[in-house]
Order: C-alpha cells, then structure tokens, then sequence
C-alpha cells in the first residue's frame, strides 16, 4: 500500500527507518546509513542495510504500543509520533492503547 523512508541522521539509530503498509501488517525496519553514497540527507540510501525489523499486524490490539515502544528504541519521542502520525493517514489499524481508533 504505502511506503516512506525517514533519512533522520545522528537523532535516529543507524539514522534511517523505512515504513511499509500491506492490507495486513506494517513494517517498521531500522537501516545503518551507507556513507559510501554520501552524509547528505539528499544521499540515495535506497542500499542502506537493515539492522532490525518489526512487523505489527493491522488487527493486533496493541499496535500502538508496540510501534512506538519499537521507534523510540530507535529514535526521539518527536520522529516517533512523526513516523505514527503518517501511519494513520495510511493504514487502518483498528485500535489503539486507550480504546482511540484510526
């Protein structure tokens, strides 16, 4: 369905996260930055290596949760709502911590 890479650098660990949507899970996957292709944020990373992945099914009960516990592991509080706030303009994950629905 949908897919984004986040190229945040020294505020991120490994300085890259990729999103990808399906119709039934997301995707969230950590990337190390490839400074073979360059340190701008304008470099292509489309090569960079995936150091960790998670993947949460749409209709998990705990999505929310276990998204944003996985990105703040990897980055700041700020680019995890970011990366959250895309994804519900995205996907449609049934619920979320609280009983908030997307």
């Amino acid at each position: 369905m949908a897919t984004r890479t986040w190229k945040i650098g020294e505020s991120c660990q490994g300085g890259i996260i990729t999103v990808e949507t399906t119709d039934k899970v997301i995707k969230l996957i950590g990337k190390e930055w490839d400074f073979s292709t360059g340190s701008r944020r304008s470099s292509d990373q489309s090569n960079a290596k995936e150091f960790t992945r998670r993947e949460v099914p749409i209709n998990d009960e705990d999505a929310y949760r276990k998204m944003y516990e996985f990105l703040s592991d990897l980055t700041t509080h700020y680019y995890a709502t970011q990366i959250i706030d895309w994804l519900k303009t995205k996907t449609k994950v049934s619920t979320l911590s609280g009983g908030i629905h997307w």
